[in-house]
Protein backbone atom coordinates (compact mmCIF):
# COMPACT_ATOMS: atom_id res chain seq x y z
CA UNK A 1 0.00 0.00 0.00
CA UNK A 2 1.28 3.84 -0.70
CA UNK A 3 2.12 5.96 1.61
CA UNK A 4 -0.02 8.31 0.52
CA UNK A 5 -2.87 6.28 0.26
CA UNK A 6 -2.43 5.43 4.06
CA UNK A 7 -1.83 8.65 5.43
CA UNK A 8 -5.31 10.04 3.34
CA UNK A 9 -7.17 7.59 4.97
CA UNK A 10 -5.73 8.28 8.23
CA UNK A 11 -5.83 12.25 7.98
CA UNK A 12 -9.54 11.55 7.24
CA UNK A 13 -10.02 9.49 10.03
CA UNK A 14 -8.23 12.43 12.48
CA UNK A 15 -10.27 15.37 11.14
CA UNK A 16 -13.26 13.52 11.72
CA UNK A 17 -14.41 14.02 7.83
CA UNK A 18 -14.69 10.61 7.32
CA UNK A 19 -16.55 11.32 4.46
CA UNK A 20 -17.64 8.20 2.80
CA UNK A 21 -16.95 8.47 -1.14
CA UNK A 22 -13.61 9.81 -0.84
CA UNK A 23 -13.11 6.89 1.55
CA UNK A 24 -14.39 4.46 -0.64
CA UNK A 25 -12.15 5.96 -3.74
CA UNK A 26 -8.99 5.79 -1.46
CA UNK A 27 -10.24 2.33 -0.64
CA UNK A 28 -10.23 1.01 -4.01
CA UNK A 29 -6.92 2.50 -4.49
CA UNK A 30 -5.09 0.51 -2.20
CA UNK A 31 -7.20 -2.24 -3.19
CA UNK A 32 -6.28 -2.44 -6.52
CA UNK A 33 -2.46 -1.55 -6.01
CA UNK A 34 -2.07 -4.25 -3.23
CA UNK A 35 -4.28 -7.49 -4.88
CA UNK A 36 -3.80 -6.41 -8.60
CA UNK A 37 -7.42 -7.63 -9.08
CA UNK A 38 -8.92 -7.29 -13.07
CA UNK A 39 -10.30 -4.07 -13.78
CA UNK A 40 -13.92 -5.90 -14.20
CA UNK A 41 -13.25 -7.22 -10.43
CA UNK A 42 -12.24 -3.76 -9.60
CA UNK A 43 -15.41 -1.99 -11.20
CA UNK A 44 -17.19 -4.74 -9.18
CA UNK A 45 -16.24 -3.62 -6.19
CA UNK A 46 -16.91 -0.35 -6.55
CA UNK A 47 -20.52 -0.57 -7.98
CA UNK A 48 -21.36 -2.66 -5.14
CA UNK A 49 -19.84 -0.52 -2.72
CA UNK A 50 -21.21 2.89 -4.61
CA UNK A 51 -24.35 1.64 -4.19
CA UNK A 52 -24.52 0.63 -0.22
CA UNK A 53 -22.92 3.85 0.20
CA UNK A 54 -26.10 5.61 -1.67
CA UNK A 55 -28.71 3.89 0.41
CA UNK A 56 -26.81 4.13 3.74
CA UNK A 57 -27.40 8.21 2.87
CA UNK A 58 -30.50 7.35 2.33
CA UNK A 59 -31.15 6.40 5.84
CA UNK A 60 -29.88 9.45 6.95
CA UNK A 61 -26.02 7.84 8.03
CA UNK A 62 -23.39 10.60 7.09
CA UNK A 63 -20.28 8.37 8.54
CA UNK A 64 -19.10 5.05 8.15
CA UNK A 65 -18.36 5.18 12.04
CA UNK A 66 -22.31 5.14 12.19
CA UNK A 67 -23.07 1.94 10.30
CA UNK A 68 -24.51 -0.34 12.52
CA UNK A 69 -25.34 -4.34 11.89
CA UNK A 70 -29.25 -3.23 11.47
CA UNK A 71 -28.34 -0.67 8.61
CA UNK A 72 -26.23 -3.49 6.71
CA UNK A 73 -29.54 -6.05 7.29
CA UNK A 74 -32.00 -3.70 6.06
CA UNK A 75 -29.92 -3.10 2.90
CA UNK A 76 -29.27 -6.57 2.35
CA UNK A 77 -33.22 -7.06 2.83
CA UNK A 78 -33.65 -4.73 0.11
CA UNK A 79 -31.35 -6.37 -1.83
CA UNK A 80 -33.42 -9.25 -1.64
CA UNK A 81 -37.05 -7.45 -1.86
CA UNK A 82 -35.56 -6.02 -5.88
CA UNK A 83 -35.53 -9.61 -6.49
CA UNK A 84 -31.52 -9.51 -7.26
CA UNK A 85 -29.85 -13.12 -7.78
CA UNK A 86 -28.71 -14.76 -4.75
CA UNK A 87 -25.42 -14.46 -6.79
CA UNK A 88 -25.38 -10.99 -7.10
CA UNK A 89 -26.29 -10.44 -3.59
CA UNK A 90 -23.41 -13.21 -2.35
CA UNK A 91 -21.49 -11.15 -4.14
CA UNK A 92 -22.29 -7.61 -2.33
CA UNK A 93 -22.49 -9.44 0.97
CA UNK A 94 -18.11 -10.15 -0.01
CA UNK A 95 -17.79 -6.75 -0.99
CA UNK A 96 -19.36 -5.04 1.93
CA UNK A 97 -17.38 -7.89 4.27
CA UNK A 98 -14.14 -6.69 2.31
CA UNK A 99 -14.52 -3.19 3.09
CA UNK A 100 -15.59 -3.02 6.74
CA UNK A 101 -12.93 -5.46 7.45
CA UNK A 102 -9.74 -3.20 5.70
CA UNK A 103 -11.92 0.01 7.86
CA UNK A 104 -12.11 -1.81 11.29
CA UNK A 105 -8.19 -2.77 10.76
CA UNK A 106 -7.41 1.07 9.90
CA UNK A 107 -9.49 2.23 13.36
CA UNK A 108 -12.03 4.18 10.91
CA UNK A 109 -14.67 2.11 12.73
CA UNK A 110 -15.05 0.55 16.15
CA UNK A 111 -16.64 -2.20 15.70
CA UNK A 112 -16.97 -4.18 12.22
CA UNK A 113 -21.14 -4.33 11.47
CA UNK A 114 -20.76 -6.37 9.09
CA UNK A 115 -19.14 -9.70 10.87
CA UNK A 116 -22.47 -10.82 10.95
CA UNK A 117 -24.03 -10.16 7.38
CA UNK A 118 -25.22 -13.10 5.69
CA UNK A 119 -26.04 -13.50 1.97
CA UNK A 120 -28.16 -16.73 0.67
CA UNK A 121 -26.79 -19.81 -0.19
CA UNK A 122 -26.97 -20.41 -4.29
CA UNK A 123 -29.46 -23.00 -4.42
CA UNK A 124 -28.49 -26.66 -6.27
CA UNK A 125 -29.95 -26.60 -9.35
CA UNK A 126 -31.56 -30.25 -10.22
CA UNK A 127 -29.18 -31.94 -13.15
CA UNK A 128 -29.98 -31.73 -16.54
CA UNK A 129 -31.78 -35.35 -17.38
CA UNK A 130 -32.62 -36.41 -20.45
CA UNK A 131 -35.87 -37.49 -21.22
CA UNK A 132 -36.42 -41.62 -22.05
CA UNK A 133 -37.45 -40.62 -25.65
CA UNK A 134 -33.71 -38.67 -25.77
CA UNK A 135 -31.41 -40.68 -24.19
CA UNK A 136 -32.31 -43.90 -27.02
CA UNK A 137 -32.39 -40.71 -29.68
CA UNK A 138 -28.60 -40.46 -28.39
CA UNK A 139 -27.73 -43.76 -28.73
CA UNK A 140 -29.18 -44.56 -31.68
CA UNK A 141 -27.52 -41.51 -33.46
CA UNK A 142 -24.14 -42.85 -32.90
CA UNK A 143 -23.22 -44.92 -36.08
CA UNK A 144 -22.58 -48.35 -36.04
CA UNK A 145 -20.58 -48.71 -39.66
CA UNK A 146 -17.15 -47.98 -38.49
CA UNK A 147 -15.05 -49.85 -35.69
CA UNK A 148 -14.72 -46.29 -33.86
CA UNK A 149 -19.04 -46.41 -34.57
CA UNK A 150 -19.58 -49.10 -32.64
CA UNK A 151 -17.01 -47.85 -30.02
CA UNK A 152 -18.70 -44.70 -29.12
CA UNK A 153 -22.65 -46.48 -29.31
CA UNK A 154 -21.20 -49.35 -26.97
CA UNK A 155 -19.40 -46.81 -24.47
CA UNK A 156 -23.23 -44.92 -24.62
CA UNK A 157 -25.12 -47.64 -24.02
CA UNK A 158 -23.18 -48.44 -20.90
CA UNK A 159 -23.36 -45.28 -19.14
CA UNK A 160 -27.08 -45.58 -19.86
CA UNK A 161 -26.91 -49.11 -18.65
CA UNK A 162 -25.09 -49.17 -15.66
CA UNK A 163 -25.13 -45.53 -14.42
CA UNK A 164 -20.85 -45.53 -14.08
CA UNK A 165 -19.18 -42.37 -13.44
CA UNK A 166 -17.02 -41.51 -16.69
CA UNK A 167 -13.84 -42.19 -15.20
CA UNK A 168 -14.90 -45.64 -13.96
CA UNK A 169 -15.97 -46.27 -17.51
CA UNK A 170 -12.99 -45.08 -19.25
CA UNK A 171 -11.03 -47.29 -16.86
CA UNK A 172 -13.12 -50.86 -17.51
CA UNK A 173 -10.17 -53.73 -18.71
CA UNK A 174 -11.36 -56.26 -20.65
CA UNK A 175 -11.38 -58.58 -17.87
CA UNK A 176 -13.84 -56.41 -16.28
CA UNK A 177 -16.92 -57.18 -18.94
CA UNK A 178 -19.05 -60.55 -17.33
CA UNK A 179 -21.33 -60.37 -20.18
CA UNK A 180 -22.49 -63.74 -19.70
CA UNK A 181 -23.73 -62.74 -16.10
CA UNK A 182 -24.41 -59.11 -17.46
CA UNK A 183 -22.25 -57.17 -14.85
CA UNK A 184 -19.29 -55.17 -15.01
CA UNK A 185 -16.96 -55.02 -12.18
CA UNK A 186 -16.15 -50.93 -11.88
CA UNK A 187 -13.93 -49.34 -9.24
CA UNK A 188 -15.32 -45.98 -7.52
CA UNK A 189 -13.42 -43.47 -5.81
CA UNK A 190 -10.78 -45.09 -2.90
CA UNK A 191 -10.23 -47.76 -4.62
CA UNK A 192 -13.95 -49.46 -3.49
CA UNK A 193 -15.04 -52.11 -6.48
CA UNK A 194 -18.50 -52.76 -6.83
CA UNK A 195 -20.23 -55.29 -9.64
CA UNK A 196 -22.60 -52.98 -11.53
CA UNK A 197 -25.50 -55.00 -13.90
CA UNK A 198 -25.90 -53.80 -17.99
CA UNK A 199 -28.62 -54.37 -19.90
CA UNK A 200 -29.29 -57.40 -22.14
CA UNK A 201 -28.87 -54.74 -25.15
CA UNK A 202 -25.93 -53.14 -23.83
CA UNK A 203 -24.53 -56.89 -23.57
CA UNK A 204 -25.18 -57.44 -27.12
CA UNK A 205 -23.08 -54.25 -28.09
CA UNK A 206 -20.73 -55.18 -25.66
CA UNK A 207 -19.92 -58.75 -27.72
CA UNK A 208 -20.23 -56.50 -30.83
CA UNK A 209 -17.61 -54.13 -29.99
CA UNK A 210 -15.27 -57.18 -28.42
CA UNK A 211 -15.49 -59.37 -31.12
CA UNK A 212 -15.88 -57.10 -34.29
CA UNK A 213 -14.74 -53.47 -33.75
CA UNK A 214 -11.97 -54.08 -30.95
CA UNK A 215 -9.75 -56.05 -32.59
CA UNK A 216 -9.29 -53.49 -35.38
CA UNK A 217 -8.96 -50.76 -33.02
CA UNK A 218 -5.73 -52.73 -31.43
CA UNK A 219 -2.50 -52.27 -32.44
CA UNK A 220 -0.47 -55.54 -32.74
CA UNK A 221 2.72 -53.17 -30.86
CA UNK A 222 0.44 -51.78 -28.30
CA UNK A 223 -0.94 -54.51 -26.73
CA UNK A 224 -3.76 -53.07 -24.65
CA UNK A 225 -5.84 -54.22 -21.73
CA UNK A 226 -8.02 -51.57 -21.56
CA UNK A 227 -11.44 -52.18 -23.01
CA UNK A 228 -11.95 -48.86 -25.24
CA UNK A 229 -9.28 -47.82 -27.40
CA UNK A 230 -8.55 -44.60 -29.56
CA UNK A 231 -7.54 -44.44 -32.90
CA UNK A 232 -3.97 -44.95 -31.62
CA UNK A 233 -4.83 -48.13 -29.80
CA UNK A 234 -4.36 -46.85 -26.61
CA UNK A 235 -7.17 -46.45 -23.68
CA UNK A 236 -9.86 -43.86 -24.52
CA UNK A 237 -9.36 -40.68 -23.28
CA UNK A 238 -12.01 -38.35 -21.04
CA UNK A 239 -11.32 -36.02 -23.59
CA UNK A 240 -11.64 -38.41 -26.72
CA UNK A 241 -15.14 -39.30 -25.56
CA UNK A 242 -16.35 -36.18 -24.44
CA UNK A 243 -15.15 -34.42 -28.07
CA UNK A 244 -17.39 -38.18 -29.68
CA UNK A 245 -20.47 -37.22 -27.25
CA UNK A 246 -20.84 -33.31 -28.41
CA UNK A 247 -20.46 -34.66 -32.08
CA UNK A 248 -23.43 -37.09 -31.44
CA UNK A 249 -25.35 -35.37 -29.48
CA UNK A 250 -25.55 -32.38 -32.33
CA UNK A 251 -26.40 -35.06 -35.01
CA UNK A 252 -29.44 -36.50 -32.83
CA UNK A 253 -30.88 -32.81 -31.86
CA UNK A 254 -30.05 -33.59 -28.04
CA UNK A 255 -29.10 -30.49 -25.96
CA UNK A 256 -25.53 -29.33 -27.06
CA UNK A 257 -24.36 -29.49 -23.18
CA UNK A 258 -24.80 -32.76 -22.27
CA UNK A 259 -21.63 -34.33 -21.31
CA UNK A 260 -21.07 -38.10 -19.50
CA UNK A 261 -23.16 -36.99 -16.36
CA UNK A 262 -26.06 -36.75 -18.12
CA UNK A 263 -26.37 -40.19 -18.93
CA UNK A 264 -25.58 -41.21 -15.48
CA UNK A 265 -27.51 -39.07 -13.78
CA UNK A 266 -30.51 -39.82 -16.29
CA UNK A 267 -30.06 -43.80 -15.55
CA UNK A 268 -30.57 -43.19 -12.09
CA UNK A 269 -34.20 -40.76 -12.48
CA UNK A 270 -35.36 -43.06 -15.19
CA UNK A 271 -34.67 -46.16 -12.86
CA UNK A 272 -36.10 -44.40 -9.74
CA UNK A 273 -39.28 -43.10 -12.02
CA UNK A 274 -39.95 -46.40 -13.10
CA UNK A 275 -40.24 -47.67 -9.39
CA UNK A 276 -36.56 -48.87 -8.88
CA UNK A 277 -35.50 -48.34 -4.71
CA UNK A 278 -33.77 -45.86 -3.80
CA UNK A 279 -30.96 -48.00 -2.13
CA UNK A 280 -31.03 -50.41 -4.71
CA UNK A 281 -29.92 -47.15 -6.80
CA UNK A 282 -27.49 -45.92 -4.45
CA UNK A 283 -25.62 -49.17 -4.39
CA UNK A 284 -25.80 -49.30 -8.53
CA UNK A 285 -24.18 -45.97 -8.59
CA UNK A 286 -21.43 -46.26 -6.17
CA UNK A 287 -22.64 -43.40 -3.96
CA UNK A 288 -21.87 -43.58 0.04
CA UNK A 289 -24.95 -41.61 1.20
CA UNK A 290 -28.33 -42.02 0.02
CA UNK A 291 -28.34 -38.20 -0.06
CA UNK A 292 -26.42 -38.16 -3.14
CA UNK A 293 -28.88 -40.30 -4.86
CA UNK A 294 -32.05 -38.56 -4.20
CA UNK A 295 -30.97 -35.40 -5.87
CA UNK A 296 -31.60 -37.66 -8.97
CA UNK A 297 -35.26 -38.20 -8.78
CA UNK A 298 -37.05 -35.44 -9.18
CA UNK A 299 -39.12 -37.19 -12.04
CA UNK A 300 -40.09 -39.17 -9.00
CA UNK A 301 -42.25 -36.78 -7.62
CA UNK A 302 -44.49 -36.13 -10.76
CA UNK A 303 -44.59 -39.76 -11.12
CA UNK A 304 -45.87 -40.63 -7.79
CA UNK A 305 -48.52 -38.14 -8.21
CA UNK A 306 -49.74 -39.64 -11.44
CA UNK A 307 -50.30 -42.98 -9.53
CA UNK A 308 -51.76 -41.30 -6.86
CA UNK A 309 -54.54 -40.21 -9.28
CA UNK A 310 -54.26 -43.42 -11.47
CA UNK A 311 -55.20 -45.48 -8.24
CA UNK A 312 -56.59 -43.36 -5.26
CA UNK A 313 -60.63 -43.95 -5.49
CA UNK A 314 -60.86 -40.20 -4.32
CA UNK A 315 -58.46 -38.62 -6.82
CA UNK A 316 -61.35 -37.40 -8.73
CA UNK A 317 -60.69 -39.32 -12.20
CA UNK A 318 -63.59 -40.71 -12.25
CA UNK A 319 -66.28 -38.78 -10.88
Amino acid sequence: MSHRTENTIRILAEEQADDMEQILTAYLEQLGSRKRLAPNTMDGYRRDLADLIRCLQQMGISELSEVRPHHLSAYMAQLRGKARSNATVQRRAVSIRTFFRYLADQGLVAVNPAMSIEAPRNARQPPRVLSEDEAVKLLESASADTPAGIRDRTMLETLYASGVRVSELLALDTSHVRVELGLLVCTGPGGKERMVPISSVCAEWMLKYVREARPKLLRQDKPQSALFLNHLGSRMTRQGFWKRLKQIAAEAGVDAEITPHTLRISFASHLLARGADLHSVQEMMGHAVSASTQFYQPAVKARLKEVYERAHPRSGRDH
